[in-house]
C-alpha cells in the first residue's frame, strides 16, 4: 500500500478499533488459480504471547479452505466509509485555483498466516462471539441466540462451515484524511460532508483537524 507519512496511522487502539467498528474484512490469498478474495466478518482476538488474531469461518463449499495451507501468507483488509471530496469545497480554491478532486477514507491491512480450522468446538465458539457481538448491537435486549434455533437445524449449519485463523504479524494503517491540507480547507470539506450525510467521513476529518489536548 502506497503510505505517504501524514497519511500513517501507527496507534495500534485505533487500527483495533477500526477493525471491530468495521468487521467486514477482505481477506485476499495467492491460490492455485491465482489471487483470490473473500468478504468475512472477523472477530479479533488477543491471544496469550500479546499478538492478536482475526478469528472468521468460511462456507464448506468454499474452496478456500481445502486450497489453502496452514501458514499460508495472507491480507486482511478493513475500510471504514470514503466519500469524494469536491476541489470546490476548499476556501482556498477560490485564490489559487491549484486543487483537484481527491477521495478521503481510512483503511486497515492485517498482514499474517492463515490457519484452517475445520473444528466443531471453534466453529461453534466463533459463530456465538460473532452472534453475541452483533445481535446486542442491532437488537439489544431482544438479540437473537443460537439457543433459539431447534438443536438439530444448528448442528447442520455448523456443520455446513468451517473456522479460519489468520496469525496477525503486522497492521498497517492509513487515514487519508486531508493531513497535506490547509486546515481551513480540510474543515470547510467535512463541513461540507456532513451537509451531504457522510458524517463517518466528516467526524475523521475533523478529529485529524482538530489540535489534541
Amino acid at each position: 500500500m502506497y503510505l505517504p507519512e501524514h497519511f500513517a496511522e501507527t496507534r495500534v487502539d485505533e487500527l483495533h478499533r477500526l477493525i471491530r467498528e468495521y468487521p467486514l474484512g477482505t481477506l485476499v490469498l495467492s491460490g492455485p488459480q491465482g489471487l483470490d478474495a473473500n468478504h468475512l466478518p472477523f472477530i479479533l482476538e488477543p491471544q496469550a504471547d500479546g499478538s492478536h488474531a482475526l478469528q472468521a469461518h468460511v462456507a464448506r463449499n468454499n474452496a478456500l479452505w481445502r486450497e489453502a495451507r496452514d501458514g499460508d501468507s495472507c491480507l486482511v483488509v478493513f475500510q471504514a466509509p470514503s466519500a469524494y471530496v469536491s476541489p470546490n469545497w476548499y476556501p482556498s480554491k477560490q485564490e489559487t485555483h491549484r486543487h483537484v478532486p481527491t477521495w478521503n477514507y481510512q483503511v486497515v491491512h492485517a498482514h499474517g498466516r492463515l490457519m484452517i480450522r475445520d473444528d466443531e468446538k471453534f466453529v461453534r465458539a466463533v459463530v456465538g462471539k460473532l452472534t453475541r457481538l452483533h445481535e446486542a448491537r442491532v437488537n439489544g435486549d431482544e438479540a437473537w441466540r443460537m439457543a433459539d434455533a431447534p438443536r438439530d437445524y444448528l448442528e447442520q449449519m455448523l456443520g455446513a462451515i468451517v473456522g479460519i485463523e489468520v496469525l496477525v504479524d503486522r497492521v498497517v494503517g492509513k487515514w487519508k484524511l486531508g493531513q497535506n491540507r490547509e486546515a481551513r480547507d480540510r474543515t470547510s470539506a467535512a463541513d461540507e460532508l456532513r451537509r451531504r450525510g457522510e458524517t463517518a467521513v466528516s467526524d475523521a476529518m475533523q478529529a485529524v483537524t482538530e489540535p489534541s489536548s
